[in-house]
């Protein structure tokens, strides 16, 4: 065989390796900084495609196997959301390091636990031997959005010391599902007592009034407190504060000293809803 075909062979194959090697490069440098789409851009894409994928097959019937498949990973997404209650709503990466047995990426996720923000920088240091692949995570940052969470706080401190991701998102959604708990509950009392039920911090805050129109300057303050000590266990703490005018409270002092005493009594008999209802009955606030 001639030697012009042997060097038009070794020609192709190596603009072969150089195309091999411009592509690995690009993929790597797509890797430094990649961006993941949050389940709900995701669901949007979903119908998006299945949209213009109809269009363009109209007539020819729709794939069947493809819809189905889109469907289930639509009600997928929509189940977790629901039942884990956190959403991420943005994601992405930084490879810092890489080499054969360590990588050390940079992540920042944001999103929402029901209905509190969160934001969250870290790095992932994975370490691999022979016999099994190990991961760190280190330099953690933890930022919640919003002033109304003041009690995260030391938590949110001791979460970013130990650097437990699992412990954090366990512990935030508990904390989460208490306030949205609580969020419901006030909720419930305003539009079943639209007259007596005030909420001054709306329905997100931690405290509803009770007030009497028969009893001008009468009200009572019932605060709904979470706690959430270091190691991420949530205790709602409830307590009841008088507003009394100075007759009344001549009139029935004891009853009115004792008020907090016996709610908190109520609370450990009944439960929080109940303890709310019989309060709102025992000061004679319903007719």
């Amino acid at each position: 065989m001639d030697n012009s075909i042997y060097q038009v062979y070794e020609d192709e194959i190596q603009l072969l390796e150089e195309e091999i090697k411009l592509l690995a490069e690009k993929y790597e440098d797509i890797q430094q900084e990649s961006t993941f789409f949050s389940e709900e851009e995701v669901l949007t894409s979903i119908k998006l495609f299945q949209r213009e994928f109809q269009g363009e097959h109209k007539g020819h019937g729709p794939p069947l196997d493809l819809k189905a498949e889109l469907e289930s990973l639509e009600r997928d997404l929509s189940f977790l959301m629901k039942f884990t209650g956190i959403q991420i709503t943005s994601h992405s990466k930084k490879t810092l390091e890489k080499t054969a047995n360590r990588t050390v990426q940079k992540h920042k996720v944001s999103g929402n636990c029901w209905s509190l923000p969160f934001c969250l920088e870290f790095q992932l240091l994975e370490m691999k031997s022979k016999e099994n692949v190990s991961a760190a995570v280190t330099d953690l940052s933890i930022v919640i959005e919003s002033g109304q969470y003041s009690e995260l706080s030391k938590f949110v401190t001791s979460a970013e010391e130990h650097g437990n991701l699992l412990l954090f998102f366990r512990s935030l959604l508990s904390y989460a599902e208490w306030c949205e708990h609580r969020r419901c509950t006030f909720l419930h009392f305003k539009a079943k007592y639209p007259n007596i039920v005030t909420l001054p911090e709306g329905q997100q805050g931690d405290h509803l009034i009770l007030r009497n129109p028969q009893l001008p300057g009468f009200e009572l303050m019932m605060v709904w407190k979470m706690h959430i000590d270091e190691e991420g266990t949530t205790t709602p703490v409830l307590d009841l504060l008088p507003k009394v005018p100075e007759q009344v409270l001549e009139q029935k002092k004891a009853a009115i000293e004792n008020a907090p005493t016996c709610f908190r009594s109520m609370l450990l008999l009944f439960g929080i809803e109940t303890a709310i209802e019989n309060l709102i009955r025992v000061v004679g606030l319903e007719k």
